[in-house]
Parts: C-alpha cells; sequence; structure tokens
C-alpha cells in the first residue's frame, strides 16, 4: 500500500512550489546509459530552477555529450568526481542538500552517508527526502513499487527511508525525461539544415539511424539495405554498434571518428558519426524516417522524435530483457507488425528479420507520443513527490 501522502493525487499537477538543492549520484556501469540519463534529469531540473550536484565515478563521456559540464559552464549544475564524497574536508564545506537521488540504485558512499547523519550533519539540517530512481519498466512490479518506502535498517541512516521511483509510461508512474521547450525545438527543425552542417550530404534518400549493441541480426539488416531497391543513408552512431557495422561491412575496425566519415556498397551509403552531443543526438533521430535505438535514454528521445523506431533492450544474461520488452510493447499499444519485428531484433540469434512496416508503425507511435505527452513528465513528478515528502514531514527547505 502506497504512503498515506497520497502519491496519486499529486502526480498529475504540473506547477512546481519551490526548487531544492540536489545530490545526484551515478556510477558509470557501461554503454554510457546511466550517465546520459543523470546528466539529462540534471540538465532538467537546472532548467527549472534547482540547485544540482552531480556525483559521478566517471565524468570524461561529459566533454562530449554536455560540453562545458566539466568546466562549469552549465548554470545550475555542478559536476563533482564520486571520490570527492568521500572527503571530509570536501563534505564539510558543501551546503547540505534537500534531496539526495541514487541514480539506478548505485550505493551512496557510506563516508558521505555517515557526514550527514552524524550529530553535527544530522543538527543543522535534517533528513534528506533520499530517492532510489530506478530503470525504466513497463512491467506491473514497477507501477507495484513506485513511490513505496524502503525503510534503512542499519548503518549511520538507521531509522531513515529511501523512496523507490520507477520511471515509466502510465499516468501513476515516474513518467518519463521530458525537458520544458521540447516541443517547440522540434517544431523549428530543419533536417536539410542540419545535415549540412553536420557534413552529411543528403539527396532526398531514405534516412535510417543506427544507435545499437551488436544485435545478431544486424548483418541480415545490413544485406537488405545494400541489395534495396532504394538508396538508404545509414546514419551509425558512436558506440559497439560502430565497430559490429564495420566487421560487417568488411571494414577494418576504427577509432572513433572526428567527423562523418562515409562509405558505399551497393545501395547504401553508410555515415560513421563522431560522438554526439545529446542535443545533436535528438536532431539525429528527428532527422531521420526510421530509428534504431538501444538502452533507456535513447528509447525515451525515440519515443519524443515521434518516427517509426526499433528498440534493442539491455540484454541480460538470465533473459529477463525479453519480458520487459513485451511489457513495453503492450504499453505502447504496437501493433502485431513492430512487435515481431523487436522480437526478431532482441532474439539474440541470427533469426529471419521481417521487413520493416514503417507506414505501419507511425501511427501507432504518434498515438503513443500523444498519450505520453499528455502526461506530465519525470522532472515534475519527481518534484511534487519531493514537495510531498516535505510536507509530509512538516519541515520547511524549500528554497523559493
Amino acid at each position: 500500500m502506497k504512503d498515506a501522502c497520497s502519491w496519486a493525487c499529486i502526480v498529475d499537477n504540473p506547477a512546481v512550489a519551490a526548487a531544492y538543492s540536489w545530490d545526484i549520484f551515478c556510477r558509470v556501469i557501461d554503454n554510457l546509459g546511466d550517465i546520459g540519463v543523470c546528466w539529462r534529469l540534471c540538465a532538467d531540473l537546472a532548467r527549472r530552477g534547482h540547485q544540482i550536484r552531480l556525483w559521478v565515478d566517471d565524468p570524461s563521456s561529459l566533454a562530449w555529450m554536455a560540453p562545458g559540464a566539466l568546466e562549469g559552464g552549465w548554470p545550475g549544475v555542478q559536476v563533482l568526481h564520486w571520490s570527492l564524497a568521500t572527503q571530509p574536508g570536501t563534505l564539510a564545506s558543501l551546503a547540505p542538500a534537500v534531496v539526495w537521488v541514487e541514480g539506478f540504485g548505485c550505493e551512496l558512499p557510506p563516508e558521505f552517508i555517515a557526514h550527514r547523519f552524524g550529530e553535527a550533519g544530522a543538527a543543522a539540517s535534517g533528513p534528506p527526502v533520499w530517492i532510489n530512481l530506478e530503470y525504466l519498466s513497463a512491467e506491473a512490479f514497477a507501477l507495484r513499487s513506485h513511490g513505496l518506502p524502503s525503510p534503512m535498517g542499519h548503518g549511520p541512516a538507521r531509522g531513515q527511508t529511501r523512496w523507490f521511483f520507477y520511471p515509466g509510461l502510465e499516468p501513476d508512474s515516474g513518467g518519463l525525461l521530458r525537458e520544458p521547450g521540447l516541443l517547440e525545438r522540434q517544431a523549428t527543425f530543419d533536417r536539410g539544415d542540419w545535415l549540412a552542417r553536420q557534413g552529411i550530404a543528403w539527396a532526398g534518400e531514405e534516412l535510417v539511424s543506427l544507435f545499437c549493441y551488436a544485435p545478431a541480426t544486424l548483418a541480415t539488416l545490413l544485406q537488405r539495405l545494400v541489395q534495396g531497391p532504394a538508396p538508404t543513408v545509414l546514419l551509425v552512431a558512436q558506440g559497439r554498434g560502430a565497430q559490429a557495422v564495420r566487421t560487417h561491412l568488411g571494414l577494418a575496425p576504427a577509432d572513433p571518428v572526428a567527423q562523418p566519415i562515409a562509405c558505399h556498397q551497393g545501395a547504401l551509403r553508410t555515415v560513421f558519426l563522431p560522438f554526439l552531443t545529446q542535443t545533436d543526438f535528438d536532431h539525429l533521430l528527428w532527422a531521420c524516417d526510421l530509428n534504431h535505438v538501444r538502452g533507456e535514454d535513447s528509447f525515451v528521445r525515440a519515443v519524443w522524435a515521434g518516427k517509426p523506431f526499433v528498440w534493442q533492450i539491455y540484454p541480460q544474461d538470465d533473459g529477463a530483457h525479453h519480458a520487459k520488452l513485451l511489457a513495453m510493447l503492450d504499453a505502447l499499444e504496437a501493433p502485431p507488425s513492430w512487435r515481431r519485428y523487436h522480437v526478431a531484433w532482441n532474439s539474440g540469434t541470427d533469426v529471419p528479420l521481417p521487413m520493416p512496416a514503417a507506414a505501419d508503425w507511425a501511427p501507432a507511435v504518434q498515438r503513443a507520443r500523444n498519450r505520453l505527452l499528455a502526461q506530465t513528465d519525470l522532472g515534475q513528478r519527481l518534484c511534487a513527490f519531493v514537495d510531498a515528502r516535505l510536507d509530509a514531514a512538516g519541515t520547511d527547505q524549500k528554497r523559493r
């Protein structure tokens, strides 16, 4: 049973009554999806007037993902190395934050927790609103667990409460990240101009983006495009998928490129892209007619792009990702052809790959996008949740 503070009553309230200070923690595991989501959250909250400290164990990818972030060039966001959260001198110099966020359930440094709940820290500030921001899921357990408390039974935080927060596609879930002004930016986007500024030649060919791990059916897709009846430009984002494409096309392995590099085979022109900022990754998805994306952050961005897309979910050794994939397709109300393609793309074996039916998928994508645009976004729901927790605790830590 959810807390009496009535989470269901606040998820649809778009107003943010106050701004807060936040400590958001992120461990970079692999493939950079974790830092991608955490950075978007930090930037989103900062745009809404909050003050953010992002603690990350490997901040190097922010140099290209969000240029200027490491140098303090993003108003409202300070990037700190994870190791500093274990240093008494650093902790003593920082004002305590109102909110703690564990990105994807990463464990906070014990020294950081002990500093806050030690005698001096507790007397100065009171407890934070402590949130475990979980992975995006459409499975039933995520909806049941969203907003539930997790009491701390040991250590310096014993007796405190950490709260589960699950992003999702349902009105009573944690929602999806969607920054203010997104629709206005999309409305003024000119793909021809953007492609030209990226140095990508385009003469009206079908544009397909590819951001994937290394699906077993990748060779089938590439062969189909090479032998296709009409010319296609395949825009390949940096990552594991780029090296897999080079292997399947018989190209030598290469370091990440600084400028787009193109090669031609049959009807296919493949363009290997440099690392893109998060803004330009959005532009890539807006520019293409069909998008292949992977993981959590790019799934959400593909939804907002509103174009037909194929999602590769992060594969798990125990096969649990198959149930997660089907739950997400159910939530999107995917038509049968879209489901069949996704199941084949995520099968892990070289099964027959159906022909993509973009004309069938496009209306379903638009319907799902419109449903989700009608909901409040994750940033609004997260702020409303913090508001409710502070009100329930009878504390006044709001910075207006």
